[in-house]
């Protein structure tokens, strides 16, 4: 191929009286110059193509190396931090595990009794929540902080660090809180893993992942802060309900559980939008407080939602009330279809409790169990 380029180059570079056929050989070089340029047009996008996909890992490479240069330096080094896929692979497992492993092992194996473990895991949870408000307070929430545009710490001032710790704290706890999801499995409590209960365990470690890497304080803790304050009274709740009927005259508080997840939304969406507002609060990673504060609206309107139909509605008002307000409808059914359903997720599905009125929770939106 390059020989007879070679030569034909030679050819046409010759002058025409050195050729036996002028004519000719302008005839063949002109055609031979027109099909250089167009392969030259050709072979040069391509070479760009090339180029353009050869350096996109180079650029995507770069692109991680400057991000990583604005992180957190105090949390490189601890666990999980260095990068995300370490945790990219454990969700992965969870996700897996949860959704197609588990319930294939599960499916001609009887439901574990899972009773004692459950006690001693949620008021674990309740033990690891306390601790972590208590860290969260003295190193900053009841130590300094204005609860308005409170900026991140990241000198290694023993309290910022505290500040940090405890950020990892949360965020180490979204792996041991998988293990909702792992229980309903095990226990063949499959209509509880949802969609949106399995996502929320998945994303939160990401999400959190990027708060400690990059923004370790400072008023996106708030909203962790409080769901810890929520999570005691949640996972007491639960641990309470495994302990067996002989203890739910303890649970005459659970009527305000909804009331209180509502009240935490409503405190975080607040709390975070107040920043849209502020005219100099030099926050240094203002999407993440875009993220909490859209993750707040976005389950405000979904409890919102569940309060609307489970109470306006009289779809979760007692009995003598739901006959009550069914016979002022004139139609003495509850439902379209006559059947009450319990809520899930929000939801309404078809679901009864059948033990003890206990229920447990997907991602905070509580679901009643079989």
């Amino acid at each position: 191929m390059w020989e007879e380029t070679s030569a034909v180059d030679k050819y046409c570079a010759s002058p025409t009286g050195e050729s036996f056929e002028p004519g000719r050989q302008r005839q063949v070089c002109t055609r031979y110059k027109r099909k250089g340029k167009r392969h030259r047009r050709q072979t040069g996008g391509a070479t760009r193509t090339v180029m353009a996909f050869d350096s996109l890992p180079s650029r995507v490479v770069l692109l991680y190396d400057e991000w990583l240069k604005l992180a957190d330096p105090r949390t490189e080094n601890w666990p999980l931090m260095a990068s995300p896929i370490a945790q990219t692979l454990i969700v992965i497992a969870y996700i897996y595990f949860v959704t197609t492993l588990g319930p294939r092992l599960m499916e001609n194996r009887k439901p574990f009794d899972l009773k004692n473990a459950m006690v001693v895991y949620n008021f674990s949870i309740v033990g690891f929540s306390i601790y972590m408000i208590y860290e969260y307070l003295m190193s900053g929430w009841a130590n300094g902080y204005s609860y308005g545009c409170d900026l991140v710490d990241y000198s290694s001032n023993p309290l910022a660090v505290r500040m940090a710790w405890t950020c990892w704290l949360y965020y180490f706890s979204k792996f041991i809180e998988m293990l909702d999801t792992i229980f309903f499995v095990l226990r063949k409590k499959t209509s509880q893993v949802t969609f949106l209960h399995v996502f929320h365990h998945s994303i939160m470690p990401f999400t959190w992942w990027f708060g400690v890497k990059f923004s370790a304080g400072g008023m996106g803790t708030f909203h962790a802060m409080l769901n810890c304050c929520v999570h005691v009274l949640m996972y007491s709740y639960y641990a309470v309900c495994a302990m067996g009927p002989a203890y739910q005259k303890y649970l005459w508080w659970k009527k305000y559980m909804t009331t209180i997840q509502l009240v935490q939304f409503v405190m975080v969406t607040v709390h975070i939008g107040q920043f849209v507002f502020m005219k100099d609060c030099p926050y240094k990673f203002p999407v993440l407080l875009y993220i909490v504060g859209l993750y707040g609206l976005i389950f405000l309107v979904l409890f919102l939602n569940f309060w609307y139909h489970a109470y306006t509605k009289g779809k979760r008002l007692p009995k003598v009330a739901q006959k009550s307000k069914a016979l002022q409808n004139g139609n003495g059914v509850h439902h379209s279809n006559g059947v009450a359903k319990e809520a899930t997720n929000g939801i309404f599905d078809g679901t009864t409790n059948k033990v003890a009125n206990c229920f447990h929770h997907g991602n905070g939106i509580h679901k009643k169990e079989k």
